[in-house]
């Protein structure tokens, strides 16, 4: 063995040997009396052939040798859970503590303090507002498609960078904390000034309008798949139908996944039943079918993705893409093609555990390749949506609607 190759086993064994292992498997091996006020009982040096023997060993070992102080306990534990999942060597199988497991569930639950608007730039690097329904700026009386001109008193360069916008619209909620807005409707010409306290906006997962640049096609954004957006993209559907649309975006660019069952009944609103995608698990492999008779079969369908489409996100794209549904625009996406077990452990941490992978209907694997799309873009520097653009273009042409 070469020395690079001793000096990495030794970096993953030490990082074994650092603490406790699993939460309850320690728990159990300890009880069952391989821990005896410091030392190793003769019984547990004779039962080689127990997990863990060597781990319950060390530990009695440090606790009876060690110079210095020891970390807590939990600490402990938390390094030794960690190294052993190391040595699975895949990177979507690891442990969360508890600080970042509050974490993820805050995350999902979709929610932050501000005034509930989506920020877009357009062709002339102005700042377009899109009120969430219901949110503090809709309430205000923010329209979609406002400019956005200045942000407590100071006027907006068009070299603003969409994120730095946007992170001014947010705050702490609570004492009156707000922002004021001046805002020009495109339409009227008519302009306007707004304080907007700031709220807890709950962020939904889908946003939907007609495109601005070609008032007949449908834009959907699926932001992330929550128990939500089956719901959601039903309501999107049922409110762009009523308004004559012609052809469907659906944006799936920045979607890292969320719920598997919820992103086959979204596939289902576009696919007239065929298969979803196919699961290998240890036990063999399975195939999950779109159920037929969904509300956006009957139009053309364009996808756009990106490198941050990810996970269920992809298995939708991929699935639209191999059944012929509709072409994919963007770049290619993420590639992360296996599905994992969330367990919350009883101290309020959690593990994440690779359980299965994803194959497209083409059998296309998803795991480190992602998908090609049918036209790539490359994403303009100055924040401009060269995808949406290159998708109304695309559709223009397709079904015949003159600029």
């Amino acid at each position: 063995m070469d020395h690079n190759a001793v000096m990495k086993k030794q970096r993953v064994t030490g990082a074994i040997f650092r603490g406790l292992l699993v939460g309850t498997v320690l728990s159990a091996v300890f009880a069952a009396g391989f821990l005896i006020r410091g030392q190793v009982p003769a019984t547990a040096q004779e039962k080689t052939d127990q997990p863990f023997t060597l781990l319950a060993e060390v530990k009695a070992l440090i606790e009876s040798n060690y110079l210095r102080e020891m970390p807590p306990a939990s600490d402990m534990e938390y390094g030794a859970i960690r190294g052993y999942l190391a040595e699975l060597d895949d990177p979507y199988t690891f442990f969360n503590d508890p600080p970042v497991t509050q974490s993820e569930s805050d995350v999902l639950a979709g929610q932050y303090g501000g005034i509930g608007v989506q920020v877009k730039l357009n062709d002339q690097g102005q700042f377009v507002l899109y009120p969430f329904r219901d949110g503090p700026a809709a309430q205000a009386g923010v329209q979609d498609g406002d400019i956005l001109q200045a942000v407590n008193g100071t006027v907006l360069s068009p070299g603003e960078r969409l994120d730095v916008v946007d992170q001014m619209l947010r705050g702490e909620v609570g004492d009156g904390r707000g922002v004021e807005i001046a805002v020009l409707t495109p339409d009227s010409g008519d302009t306007a000034d707004y304080f907007i306290e700031f709220a807890v906006v709950a962020v939904p997962s889908v946003i939907w309008r007609p495109v601005t640049e070609e008032p007949q096609f449908g834009y959907i954004q699926i932001r992330q798949f929550t128990s939500r957006t089956p719901e959601e993209l039903r309501t999107a559907l049922a409110e762009l139908e009523s308004q004559d649309i012609r052809a469907w975006i659906l944006d799936l660019r920045s979607n890292s996944g969320g719920l598997l069952q919820e992103s086959v009944e979204v596939a289902s609103e576009f696919l007239d039943g065929g298969v979803v995608f196919f699961e290998q698990r240890r036990d063999g492999e399975t195939e999950t079918l779109a159920s037929p008779g969904g509300a956006g079969l009957d139009k053309t369908l364009v996808v756009l993705v990106n490198g941050g489409t990810a996970s269920a996100a992809e298995l939708v794209a991929g699935a639209i893409r191999d059944q012929g549904r509709g072409i994919l625009i963007g770049q290619r996406t993420y590639g992360k093609g296996s599905v994992q077990l969330i367990f919350r452990l009883s101290d309020g941490s959690s593990v994440h555990i690779t359980s299965a992978e994803w194959f497209t209907p083409a059998k296309t694997p998803l795991a480190g390749s992602g998908l090609e799309p049918n036209i790539t873009t490359v994403p303009a520097d100055d924040g401009r949506d060269v995808e949406l653009a290159e998708a109304v273009r695309f559709l223009r042409e397709t079904i015949g609607v003159s600029d």
